[in-house]
């Protein structure tokens, strides 16, 4: 069980021309146990910035980040846009480097069948399609059996029924090993349609919009027209979330 508190008052760049850029500024989260988030914000807010130092892939900030109990250090998984597959490396041994030598294999085939892969898993990332490379990226992460699951717009540049379709073996994943999940991503739709919350950031220096529950039970997000339905509602309602988009 693992809340995230997020408080950074200033994240700042220096750039190639010796000017700073501050990415981030006093921003506030609370995000509870095993809640699915979604980060949505214009490109280059600063939504893959605050990702790194959540993986603490980045310490150059003022704020804390505090990740479940003091005493606790929660397992991370993070799964980026892109796979991130070594080529030389088989589907199955991609994801075997996550895990420590004396893992069970049970795992890994229990993941591979969930996802679709069984008959993948000895194959080489070149031979994958770009939805099947996902697909494993998405087991490596899962692997692991983390408490925190960063994502990364993991499913940018798929054609929409394989989005579709990774986007439903996500959450049959997340809902049979609940976690708390961060998700980053400029579809509004999609957004909708996974998270239990929504989280609208500005432009940068980032800070939170808007925070909004997403109402609709979840046996009903399959339904193209009542997501469609929430988005129009949410844009007419709250006319500040507009310009993010």
């Amino acid at each position: 069980m693992t809340d995230i508190h997020i408080d950074i008052s200033n994240k700042t760049y220096v750039t190639a021309d010796s000017h700073q850029h501050t990415v981030i500024s006093n921003l506030n989260l609370k995000l509870p146990s095993n809640e699915f988030v979604c980060l949505v914000g214009p490109s280059g807010c600063g939504k893959s910035t605050l990702l790194n130092i959540i993986a603490k892939l980045d310490t150059d900030y003022q704020g804390e980040i505090l990740l479940g109990e003091h005493h606790f250090t929660p397992k991370i998984g993070y799964i980026f846009q892109n796979p991130r597959l070594l080529p030389w490396r088989t589907v199955r041994e991609n994801i075997e480097l996550a895990l420590p030598p004396q893992q069970s294999t049970e795992v890994i085939d229990s993941l591979l069948q969930i996802m679709q892969l069984t008959d993948c898993q000895n194959t080489y990332p070149e031979h994958l399609s770009l939805g099947m490379s996902r697909r494993v990226a998405i087991i490596r992460a899962f692997a692991i059996n983390p408490d925190i699951l960063l994502m990364d717009e993991p499913f940018v540049s798929l054609d929409a029924p394989t989005a579709r379709q990774v986007r439903n073996l996500l959450l049959s994943l997340w809902q049979q090993r609940p976690h708390t999940v961060l998700f980053v991503t400029h579809d509004l739709r999609e957004a909708i349609t996974l998270a239990d919350r929504l989280i609208f950031l500005s432009a940068a220096p980032m800070t939170v919009v808007s925070e909004i529950e997403v109402t609709i039970p979840r046996k009903q997000r399959d339904d193209e027209l009542i997501i469609e339905d929430f988005r129009q509602q949410l844009l007419t309602e709250y006319a500040e979330i507009k310009q993010l988009l």
